[in-house]
């Protein structure tokens, strides 16, 4: 056998080997139906410090739900792509036709519309409708795969467009944490409708890869190559994106709305010098800034409720 057969041999076991590796670790970070995956291991326990879990047993937060159970009603899009998404739905009081004021708030990796129940409770009370759409791979909406933000930020211009399209005249003000606050930024470039009064972010990462090399290295030990660049081709070929083009730092840089950038000091899920980049990258002309110093992923409103909610409620009536 020749050395150039050899060599071609030998090439093609390491690309078999790479693909098996870039597939296995898509569906560990992507697949909700992977028995061996991250959404597994929260499931399990064995994962702490994302966003659903972190706060079992906080009382502001177990009443927020309490009440988010009382009072949510269902809603459902038809996404351009066929997809029923599913999400929730609570009208201020008393209810009213056209609400004007309205609050769109996403969650984070692996969580759910309920995890924002302080921030819906908080809105709600000030005279807010709040919408709160459920990711893909999430809660009801539970087939494909985890869009890590990408996808979901065209779902929800199509919520903003459904929602414009019932009340015209109302004002919305979008809000995220984690995943979520990914899925806002990314919204934030994309041909939002000029109701879109101001955008609130928590805790979101620059891109999908940056965040996975994090991860990688967290978990695993090991480098970005090129085991993440295979894994993104996989994801490319399964779930439509790359991990690159998932970014929120380029869609940052054509964002018109104004926008306010929180982030905890002690995160390290989603290292909190991603603040500064997002924040540089914001190409709107309003944007502000909050650094929490000891909060961990997350846990910002957690550790200091009185200035994260002041903050947040003056910046919204700001621009609202």
């Amino acid at each position: 056998m020749s050395s150039l057969v050899v060599l071609g041999v030998v090439a093609l076991v390491l690309l078999g080997l790479l693909a098996l590796a870039g597939n296995l670790l898509f569906d560990f970070a992507l697949n909700p139906h992977a028995r061996f995956s991250i959404l597994a291991r929260l499931r399990a326990g064995q994962l702490e410090g994302i966003d659903s879990d972190q706060f079992s047993g906080n009382a502001q937060l177990d009443d927020a739900r309490a009440w988010f159970e009382r009072a949510k009603q269902s809603v459902m899009l038809r996404a351009s792509d066929g997809a029923e998404l599913l999400g929730w739905f609570v009208p201020p009081e008393p209810a009213d036709a056209c609400q004007r004021k309205y609050a769109v708030l996403c969650h984070g990796f692996a969580g759910r519309p309920s995890d924002n129940a302080v921030a819906a409770s908080y809105a709600h009370a000030a005279g807010y409708a709040v919408l709160m759409p459920a990711a893909r791979a999430h809660e009801r909406n539970g087939s494909g795969y985890v869009q890590m933000g990408w996808r979901d930020s065209a779902d929800l211009v199509e919520w903003l467009e459904e929602l414009v399209r019932r009340d015209p005249g109302s004002r919305i003000v979008l809000y995220g944490v984690s995943m979520g606050g990914a899925e806002v930024m990314m919204a934030s470039g994309r041909d939002l409708p000029s109701q879109v009064r101001c955008i609130v972010e928590d805790c979101g990462y620059t891109s999908v890869w940056d965040e996975f090399c994090v991860q990688l290295r967290i978990l695993f030990h090991l480098p970005p190559h090129p085991l993440l660049d295979a894994a993104s081709l996989v994801c490319r070929l399964r779930a439509g994106f790359g991990f690159r083009e998932a970014s929120a730092v380029r869609q940052l840089r054509r964002a018109r709305v104004p926008m306010l950038f929180i982030h905890g000091g002690d995160d390290i899920f989603v290292p909190a010098a991603m603040l500064d980049a997002v924040y540089e990258a914001c190409a709107s002309p309003v944007k502000e800034k909050l650094l929490i110093e000891s909060a961990g992923h997350g846990a910002a409103a957690f550790v200091d409720p009185e200035r994260y909610w002041g903050t947040v409620a003056r910046f919204v009536e700001e621009h609202i």
